[in-house]
């Protein structure tokens, strides 16, 4: 389980840039990039910076690191949907991969709306730790512990994006991005769910 833990910390690091930021500089990737390669670009390795008081994340930030998250969904949902041995894990992560890119879309598409350019945080890493989960669901055997391990890290990082989600909710400035927040939620939490049952039903 420790190993899951380690390789799961993606989920916070997600997480932990939604409620604390320095400068921005760095450009978020458009949605209509290829999801299943998206958390592959990154180098991996690294470990997540420890929290600092520093000013509230900008809509910029919060955009950029929410279309992160989806893009780290949608991979591992890729991933699962092709060798899951168990047929929900299958079906589960081809709602993520489906989902999860549809969320990337009304980003963009909101972002354009509101003439905001999506620019992650200074030190955001969760792309380097979406490359180190890649690399471990590539290279696990398949098999019932390839699927616990998958739905261990999704049941971590649904909860830990909810948690980033909610806050950029309370950070944002403009109505619009907040409306989109409160729908993508009910969303996080159904995927959330549904890999809890699933990891409950393997046990």
């Amino acid at each position: 389980m420790s190993r899951v833990v380690r390789r799961s910390s993606l989920a916070l690091a997600c997480a932990a840039s939604l409620v604390s930021c320095a400068k921005p500089d760095a450009a978020g990737n458009g949605a209509r990039a290829a999801d299943s390669t998206a958390a592959v670009t990154a180098t991996s390795g690294g470990t997540a910076p420890a929290p600092r008081a520093t000013p509230a994340m900008t809509d910029a930030n919060i955009l950029a690191v929410l279309d992160q998250a989806h893009a780290a969904d949608s991979a591992a949902g890729a991933i699962a949907a092709a060798r899951g041995v168990n047929e929900d894990v299958n079906v589960y992560g081809r709602r993520m991969m489906r989902d999860h890119h549809a969320l990337r879309v009304a980003g963009e598409a909101l972002a354009t709306t509101l003439n905001i350019s999506p620019v992650l945080p200074a030190g955001d890493d969760a792309g380097a730790r979406a490359a180190a989960l890649v690399d471990s669901l590539t290279a696990m055997p398949r098999g019932p512990a390839w699927d616990g391990f998958f739905l261990d890290h999704a049941v971590m990082h649904h909860e830990e994006v909810l948690a980033a989600a909610q806050a950029g909710a309370g950070a944002t400035q403009h109505a619009e991005l907040r409306a989109m927040i409160e729908k993508v939620a009910p969303i996080l939490q159904r995927h959330l769910d549904r890999a809890k049952l699933l990891r409950s039903n393997m046990q």
